[in-house]
């Protein structure tokens, strides 16, 4: 059995900047006034209901629609004065940015790996947003910065997203990102292989 990490996801108090692992990946937010909403599409039941779960734990209410198209799940959070501070660190005017100073810690990574994760051989990669290319750089260094330095991969290799390689990293990653969501499986969110 493998020992829990300090930094892991399971044992770190939920913080509701973590949900800026949904904006991480291709996650949107819009501002309403004083409040704030976040939504991404996804392609997997697993996914919209864990991070309707994420939201839940964080005090966010969330519901998750159903949708036509190749994402046909679609979490969607209430309007909330509680995300405002959270859009407000994610966005410069209406673009979507990468708060100055962002480390990936667990919970963030958390939502991020289960909002756009996938195992990719050799490796795991963190989806990146298509529409929003000025925050891949960023997303990568908060990664680097956390021990989980990776590469930027386009289209063409799987991408866009950050592409984390290494046995060392990968058990990081595994460490921080906790137990897998009910229904995830091992291609979507990486699990201890020591």
């Amino acid at each position: 059995m493998a020992q829990l990490s300090f930094y892991s996801a399971d044992v770190n108090e939920p913080q509701l900047v973590d949900l800026g692992g949904i904006l991480a990946a291709h996650g949107q937010v819009v501002v309403h006034g004083s409040s704030a909403r976040l939504s991404i599409l996804v392609a997997d039941r697993w996914r919209a209901t864990a991070l309707q779960e994420e939201c839940t734990v964080r005090g966010v209410a969330a519901k998750v629609i159903e949708v036509e198209g190749p994402a046909p799940f679609l979490l969607q959070t209430e309007k909330e004065p509680q995300l405002a501070g959270l859009a407000s660190a994610w966005t410069r005017g209406a673009v979507k940015s990468v708060p100055d100073g962002l480390i990936a810690d667990p919970g963030l990574l958390r939502c991020w790996a289960i909002s756009a994760g996938r195992t990719f051989s050799p490796g795991y990669i963190l989806g990146l947003d298509p529409h929003a290319p000025d925050t891949h750089d960023g997303l990568s260094t908060a990664c680097a910065k956390a021990g989980l330095a990776g590469s930027l991969i386009g289209v063409r290799g799987g991408g866009p997203g950050v592409r984390i390689v290494g046995h060392r990293r990968l058990v990081r990653l595994v460490e921080y990102l906790g137990q897998p969501p009910e229904g995830a499986r091992d291609a979507d969110f990486p699990v201890a292989d020591y």
